[in-house]
C-alpha cells in the first residue's frame, strides 16, 4: 500500500490529539483534511483545453498573458462557472515544423491530465516565410495525427490563416486551402481566419502591423468562442 504524503501529517496530528482526550482539534484536522480532497477531486474534474500556437497564442507585446485571447477564453469560462482549464502553449516564432517537434513533449505535461479540447493556430510564419505549402500541410497533419493517437476522443479545431499579398496569388490561395482541407480530412472544427476582422486594422495591432492590441484579442477571442462554445457542453 502506498500513503499519501500529504494526509499522513494529519493522521499522525489525530492520533495525538486522541491520546491528549481532546476531540475539537481532530475534528479541525478532519475537516481540513476533507476540504483539500475535495479541492483535489474537483480539479480531477475540470477538462483540458490546449491552446497549441505561436506568438499570437502566446500573447507577443502583451503586458500580461492573460490578455491573449486563449487566456481571455479562460476568463469567458470562469464568468461562466464551467468545469475547464485553459492551457497556453504558445510559443513566439514557432513553425509547424517547430510543432510537429514539439507536441510529443507538450502531450506528457503533466502526464495524468489528458486533452480534451485542442486548438492548434499554427502555419502563419510558414507563411511569412514561403515554405512549400506541402511541408505545412504535412506538418499539421502530423500533430493532428499524434493528438489523436494520445488521446482518441479529444476535439480539435483548427484555426486558419492567410498570408499577406505581397506572397504572391498563387502561395497565398494554395495556403488559404491548407485549413479548409485539412478540416475536412480529419472532421475537426475550423475557424476559417483567425484574425477576422483584426488582421490589417492599425488601430487593433501593435506597431509590427502583425500583433493585435489587448483589444484586438478581445475580438479574436470572440471569434474562437464562436466555434468553442458548442464543444463545451
Amino acid at each position: 500500500m502506498r500513503f499519501n504524503a500529504r494526509i499522513v501529517p494529519v493522521l499522525i496530528y489525530v492520533l495525538v490529539c486522541m491520546g491528549c482526550g481532546n476531540n475539537q482539534p481532530v475534528d479541525k484536522a478532519v475537516d481540513k483534511g476533507q476540504q483539500t480532497d475535495a479541492a483535489a477531486n474537483a480539479a480531477k474534474t475540470r477538462k483540458t483545453i490546449l491552446f497549441f500556437g505561436n506568438s499570437l497564442t502566446a500573447g507577443y507585446g502583451l503586458d500580461d498573458p492573460k490578455q491573449a485571447f486563449a487566456g481571455l477564453v479562460q476568463a469567458r469560462i470562469d464568468s461562466l462557472g464551467l468545469p475547464w482549464q485553459v492551457v497556453n502553449a504558445g510559443v513566439s516564432g514557432e513553425t509547424t515544423a517547430g510543432g510537429e517537434g514539439r507536441i510529443d513533449w507538450i502531450l506528457k505535461q503533466p502526464v495524468d491530465i489528458p486533452v480534451d479540447i485542442f486548438i492548434l493556430e499554427l502555419g502563419g510564419n510558414d507563411g511569412l516565410r514561403g515554405i512549400p505549402i506541402d511541408e505545412t500541410r504535412s506538418n499539421l497533419q502530423t500533430i493532428i495525427d499524434k493528438v489523436r493517437a494520445s488521446n482518441p476522443q479529444v476535439k480539435i479545431i483548427l484555426a486558419g490563416m492567410l498570408v499577406p499579398p505581397n506572397m504572391g496569388p498563387d502561395y497565398g490561395k494554395a495556403f488559404q486551402e491548407i485549413y479548409p482541407a485539412l478540416a475536412a480530412k480529419n472532421k475537426t472544427e475550423l475557424i476559417p481566419f483567425l484574425l477576422e476582422g483584426v488582421g490589417g486594422e492599425p488601430k487593433l495591432n501593435l506597431p509590427d502591423g502583425i500583433h493585435p492590441t489587448p483589444e484586438g484579442h478581445k475580438i479574436v477571442m470572440e471569434t474562437v468562442w464562436k466555434v468553442l462554445q458548442s464543444l463545451l457542453s
